[in-house]
């Protein structure tokens, strides 16, 4: 049992191996309270402290997902939880022991800013916080239009704040942790903070916001979707459009949005973005709806924005575009299904691709994996370009921004293990069973196994995060010395389709396509 600022909660014990082999105890917290629940008068306000309580709350049994979209998820969602509540914004908590001051880790979900949950057993963090002698520490927070979007009809009287509610509820955790982990045998003076996808973009937003500035001690983003419009965010113009389509649609004003049923508002919502994109309704927002440029929490896009001046270990997999192409999506088996796989996949950049933009980016692919020995199949060269335009070219530049433009240690680290057909490559958010050490577990055994080299790889990545989030140097057995992150010479790590290596990023060339094709304005 311990006591949090609005009153004591009572929480379980579990076992996780540790370094040595012999497991180690675990205590848990499961929905624990870092806010007020987000409901009524509170949907579309900025976070409020919750109400405190009186005796003793349980906190031994995971909790629902913050309320999303039903059917199918997105490519880089999470596993979702079949149950979902508005009321659902929350902190879990896992500790060697609630006495002593350890590192804290505090983990952000991806999903595209629509779906996921802390909940998911992916994010279990008794094998991580035990193996690393940390304190982790997931959450949910707002999500799709009761999280992300823009209006000043809106306008919180307290704060001022109108937009990025989930942004909100991302900072009120942080603030949380700083003022409540020692409770929980935690250091308020040494936090990390990480997060795959959207939540690594979030990870990027939230050390540069001026009232954060201090907290977080350092991070690592993990394939992380950098905000940028039209592809992801939609505009002010375009959110306040949305926001008033869909209260028309729902018989209310804005403000009157805050009284209709959750499920019917993220239907309609859903409904008006059903289009392809090229035929949404508003030019921005054509793949998914993250944080809006508001002015205050989010004053540009993160690629028009300073990188944070904190030491960084970013992570990128091998074939982030893989999560994209797997499955039962449309494959392409001959040049002409490329082209329009690609153009279709290129809309999402603005209502128009450049004339001679699809064929040149193909034959650019083309070249250079024919030249490595790569495969030039269509789904192959898809896979590449998809995960690149979406994912890898601003990672590593970003990530290149940082080693030239700030003085704190920054490390790239490439995950390359190939998953288990019908999945090929490394995809997009392949890092997180392998983080968590839950590679194992009943849903992603099929996928990742559970032999020695997995164990060995999840073990290997759980030691360098650990000891990194300890003292800003991530090492562990097995490891050559891993340098700085410095562009253009030997200095990124590959792990996970063979023994650790430092060597120069892989398939670098690709990347030049994007930076000639945003630079000229064709993107």
């Amino acid at each position: 049992m311990v006591r949090t600022d609005a009153g004591a909660v009572r929480g379980a014990v579990t076992r996780a191996p540790a370094p040595d082999g012999a497991e180690r105890t675990v205590a848990v917290f499961h929905g624990v309270p870092y806010m007020a629940p987000p409901t009524g008068p509170l949907r579309f306000a900025s976070p409020r402290p919750h109400p405190p309580w009186r005796g003793i709350r349980p906190a031994d049994t995971m909790r629902p997902a913050f309320a999303q979209p039903s059917g199918p998820a997105l490519a880089t969602a999470p596993v979702r939880s079949a149950s979902t509540a508005e009321d659902a914004v929350h902190a879990n908590v896992w500790t060697p022991d609630v006495h002593g001051r350890r590192p804290v880790f505090v983990y952000v979900h991806g999903g595209g800013w629509q779906f996921g949950t802390a909940s998911s057993p992916t994010f279990d963090g008794a094998r991580l916080a035990a193996r690393g002698d940390l304190v982790i520490v997931t959450f949910n927070y707002r999500l799709g239009p009761l999280g992300f979007g823009l209006h000043e009809a809106l306008t919180d009287p307290v704060t001022g704040l109108h937009a990025n509610w989930g942004l909100q509820d991302q900072a009120a955790l942080v603030e949380w942790v700083r003022s409540s982990i020692a409770a929980f045998g935690g250091d308020p003076d040494n936090i990390t903070l990480c997060g795959t996808s959207a939540g690594g973009a979030a990870v990027w937003q939230l050390a540069l916001l001026p009232g954060l500035r201090g907290a977080i001690r350092r991070i690592v983003p993990i394939s992380t979707a950098h905000v940028r419009t039209p592809a992801f965010a939609l505009t002010p113009a375009d959110a306040r459009t949305a926001s008033e389509a869909v209260a028309a649609r729902l018989g209310v004003d804005v403000p009157g949005l805050r009284t209709v049923d959750a499920a019917r508002l993220l239907a309609v919502w859903g409904e008006y973005f059903a289009a392809v994109p090229d035929g949404h309704p508003v030019a921005s927002g054509r793949c998914y709806r993250g944080p809006v440029v508001d002015g205050a929490l989010v004053p540009a896009p993160d690629t028009h924005r300073p990188v944070p001046d904190l030491p960084t270990l970013s992570v990128v997999t091998a074939t982030e575009g893989s999560f994209h192409t797997a499955g039962g999506r449309p494959h392409p088996v001959d040049d002409a299904e490329l082209r329009a796989l690609v153009r279709a996949h290129l809309l999402i950049e603005g209502p128009e691709v450049p004339r001679g933009l699809v064929d040149g980016v193909i034959a650019h692919y083309r070249a250079l994996a024919a030249a490595d020995g790569r495969p030039v199949d269509p789904l192959s060269l898809l896979t590449e370009i998809q995960g690149d335009n979406t994912f890898r070219h601003r990672i590593v530049r970003m990530a290149e921004r940082g080693a030239r433009e700030t003085r704190a240690p920054q490390f790239l680290l490439y995950f390359d293990y190939a998953v288990h057909p019908p999945g090929f490559g490394t995809p997009h958010e392949a890092t997180s069973p392998f983080l968590f050490g839950t590679h194992g577990i009943a849903e992603h055994r099929e996928a990742f196994g559970d032999g020695p080299w997995e164990r060995k790889v999840s073990a290997t990545l759980m030691d360098l995060v650990s000891a990194f989030a300890h003292d800003d140097v991530p090492r562990a057995a097995g490891v050559p010395p891993w340098p700085r992150f410095t562009p253009d010479t030997p200095s990124t790590l590959l792990l996970g389709g063979h023994e650790p290596r430092v060597g120069d990023l892989p398939k670098a060339a690709e990347l030049s396509f994007w930076d000639t094709a945003r630079h000229g304005g064709a993107l």
